[in-house]
């Protein structure tokens, strides 16, 4: 879904997928911009946007078209305006889904130059284990995590965590359903928990705290580059660390969060290349990393 911001002669645009699990899907997401258009069209600032939506795919989508007509108005990078230095090209994983092995291997094949991968479990610890060593010997290089999806329970994690040592797992994603994290904090894990389900918007942060090490922030899910940029600083403040990950989406979606993973420790951005025709003048990826150009989505400071 994207969105077209006119006004003054300028463009601003934004693109969301929305959040597939919470019921945040394309009609939900047309029906609450129709919902503030009048507002939109007579004016407001991002500020007034946080109020006006709830988090989701409709104020992430609006969010970054406001960033963009800004930084088109100002002639000032988006990058400038946010307070960053100058965008640097991040290391990214790039995804293998929970198929079987052969499929696994093929998908690796094309991964040659990656540097960080990332792969999916389903909750079949014979099949998660079958993964994860083809994966660590046809890679013994790189850089692992895995995202558990919500496949696991509390009490099934030790028998996994043996298994993710073993291939030398840097981060477990999300192990458990999304409000069944009580008891985390009980488990012994010498790898860091990351929460991407359980971690919505700037009001789940403190929840996580003791229980996860990560904090994985979608623009989808907080709604947008702007809660986005508090999540991060309250993150810190709390002691956690950062990842920024992406639902899906052309390389207008990557790009804000291109942005953000600026400020991050980890970064999870290879949406764009599961699409068959990404924009024109995108994000770029090269050995393993992603950069996205600034005149693509705002001013240039050349």
């Amino acid at each position: 879904m994207r969105v077209f911001l006119h006004g003054d002669g300028i463009t601003g645009r934004g693109e969301a997928s929305g959040v597939y699990y919470t019921g945040d899907d394309t009609d939900s997401i047309l029906t609450q911009l129709e919902r503030v258009r009048d507002h939109v069209e007579a004016g407001i600032d991002r500020a007034t946007l946080q109020q006006l939506l709830p988090a989701g795919g409709a104020r992430n989508a609006l969010d970054a078209a406001l960033w963009e007509h800004e930084s088109l108005q100002r002639q000032k990078p988006v990058w400038a305006i946010a307070g960053l230095g100058m965008p640097k090209p991040l290391t990214t994983t790039f995804t293998l889904s929970a198929d079987p092995p052969d499929a696994v291997e093929e998908a690796l094949a094309t991964y040659g130059s990656a540097k960080a991968i990332k792969l999916k479990l389903d909750g079949d610890l014979s099949a998660d284990g079958d993964r994860l060593r083809l994966v660590r010997k046809r890679r013994p290089d790189a850089w692992l995590m895995v995202d558990a999806n919500q496949g696991y329970s509390i009490d099934r994690l030790d028998s996994l965590i043996p298994l993710l040592v073993e291939a030398r797992v840097t981060i477990l994603e999300q192990p458990v359903q999304r409000g069944q994290e009580s008891g985390l904090e009980y488990v012994k894990c010498p790898i860091p928990f990351a929460a991407d389900e359980s971690l919505l918007g700037l009001a789940d942060l403190p929840a996580l705290v003791g229980r996860f090490q990560i904090a994985n922030i979608k623009l989808d899910k907080c709604g947008g580059l702007t809660e986005a940029f508090a999540m991060a600083h309250l993150a810190r403040k709390l002691g956690l660390r950062i990842m920024v990950g992406n639902m899906a989406g052309s390389s207008l979606a990557a790009a804000p969060a291109f942005l953000l993973g600026q400020l991050c420790d980890f970064v999870d951005l290879d949406g764009p290349t599961f699409i068959a025709h990404d924009l024109p003048g995108g994000v770029r990826y090269q050995s393993g990393e992603i950069f996205c150009p600034e005149a693509f989505w705002g001013a240039s400071s050349h």
